[in-house]
């Protein structure tokens, strides 16, 4: 059992947690990156048809969005370091925030891998043929024509995913790295104040995931801003709204 709740608690612990936040943030910011190009990497067999990497691929999409990011982070941190023994390779002494990003990386590269497929799928083909009728090649008609749209197309889903990477490294503890979770387990076994710990800890990762949710909602605007809009409230209304009515679908199908 705790102590008596005491308010004045919550706003001594929140510098202290905000202290670790830049931790927090290089695990979200290195596992997208490199989920980003891991995604990249995924989707391109499945987009293209190629019959083994694209197997391969369903495989591995399949695996990291059908189990829990906490079994992932254990199955990496004990299981990379066993795999590299059989070719001599020694880990131990590798620090554990590299296994935390490789988990999310992995974790991330399937979500992405799957919003980048369903957003290129998006695209009016007729827009592409029309672009190869005027004489672009496939490259120009990619670059020019699909991937400005499916970036914008993507936005939304991007978002939430960073947002859930973002809440997801309170799992990271569980390795012992010392992010702003880890930090809030130390504050409430050495203060016993624990719901004032972890008052303080959803404040921060509600106000983060606020400004992020923002961040992105601005940026999505930007990329549409060259449709035509029905109404002043229209950005808003197509942002997480119809977008997610539209995508989520064929990415929780995963076809």
């Amino acid at each position: 059992m705790g102590k008596k709740f005491d308010i004045s608690y919550v706003l001594d612990f929140i510098p202290k947690l905000l202290s670790y936040l830049h931790i927090t943030l290089f695990i979200v910011a290195a596992s997208i990156i490199v989920g980003i190009a891991i995604g990249l990497l995924v989707a391109l067999p499945r987009l293209y048809n190629i019959p083994v990497l694209k197997r391969i691929s369903q495989v591995y999409v399949s695996f990291f969005r059908g189990t829990p990011i906490l079994i992932q982070l254990f199955l990496v941190y004990y299981g990379v370091p066993e795999l590299f023994k059989l070719i001599g390779v020694d880990l131990s002494r590798t620090d554990v925030l590299v296994f935390v990003i490789l988990t999310y990386s992995l974790h991330s590269g399937a979500f992405i891998s799957e919003g980048i497929r369903a957003a290129v799928n998006a695209v009016d083909r007729g827009q592409v043929e029309a672009a190869y009728a005027i004489g672009m090649s496939g490259y120009q008609a990619f670059t020019r024509i699909v991937l400005p749209q499916a970036l914008a197309i993507s936005v939304p889903i991007f978002a939430n995913l960073v947002i859930a990477n973002l809440k997801d490294t309170s799992l990271a503890f569980s390795l012992g790295a010392m992010e702003m979770t880890g930090k809030s387990q130390t504050l409430g076994g050495v203060t016993q104040h624990f719901i004032e710990t972890y008052i303080a800890l959803s404040l921060i990762y509600f106000v983060i995931s606020t400004a992020l949710e923002r961040t992105f909602l601005y940026v999505e605007r930007r990329l549409l801003r060259h449709e035509k809009q029905v109404g002043a409230q229209e950005p808003r209304r197509r942002g997480f709204g119809v977008w997610k009515k539209q995508l989520l679908p064929s990415i929780k199908e995963g076809g």
